[in-house]
């Protein structure tokens, strides 16, 4: 692992356990309230977060199996079942060491900070709560999305936008201007609709 990508696995965990500390600071109905991922409440997303911290490699693989190696019917499949955990389980999983060292297959260091952040705005922007990832882990996942064409994955397309935030120092792109929070930035990016923030589908 190289300087840049130890240097955001290290802001990591900090994402994740700030999230887990602002989640338990709500009422514990917080974890029944709808997230802005389809169908899915603030717990399965904190369920789906920290799929690694409950299964191993070969766990892992034997689950990719058993839906016929479909991510997108893993995720939705461990989320609902792992959901139904106790809330405060779910947190601690946020907090574990397992989650702060993950790095996705592909994704690595970068992605793993792309997936705490992303999916905390998720939680956040949906409850009314601010952004918990500090300003550091949110401009990388930033750039990640703009420079490094992550956006793409998500079949977002930044293409003739300059990208300004509204509340850190960090633009990027040229074009038509598309101010907003940088929040708002992340999730109009991972495809995430957000209002005043237009951007291309691929």
């Amino acid at each position: 692992m190289n300087a840049v990508d130890n240097h955001a696995q290290a802001l990591v965990g900090p994402q994740l356990r700030a999230l887990a500390d602002a989640l338990a600071s709500r009422p514990a109905s917080v974890a029944d309230e709808p997230s802005l991922c389809t169908g899915w409440a603030v717990r399965h997303v904190v369920a789906h977060m920290t799929m690694a911290a409950r299964y191993d490699g070969p766990s892992f693989l034997a689950e990719l199996a058993a839906v016929g190696h479909d991510f997108g019917a893993l995720s939705e499949k461990v989320a609902r079942r792992d959901g139904d955990l106790p809330f405060d389980l779910l947190l601690a999983d946020l907090r574990g060491e397992a989650m702060a060292a993950w790095a996705p297959p592909g994704g690595g260091a970068a992605g793993a900070l792309s997936h705490a952040v992303i999916h905390g705005l998720d939680i956040t922007s949906a409850i009314g709560l601010p952004r918990t990832a500090d300003d550091t882990a949110t401009r990388l996942v930033l750039d990640t999305l703009t420079t490094g064409g992550a956006s793409g994955h998500f079949g977002v397309d930044p293409t003739g936008r300059l990208l300004r935030a509204t509340d850190l120092a960090w633009e990027a792109g040229r074009g038509s201007p598309v101010e907003a929070s940088a929040g708002d930035l992340i999730l109009a990016l991972a495809a995430r609709p957000r209002p005043g923030v237009a951007l291309h589908a691929r």
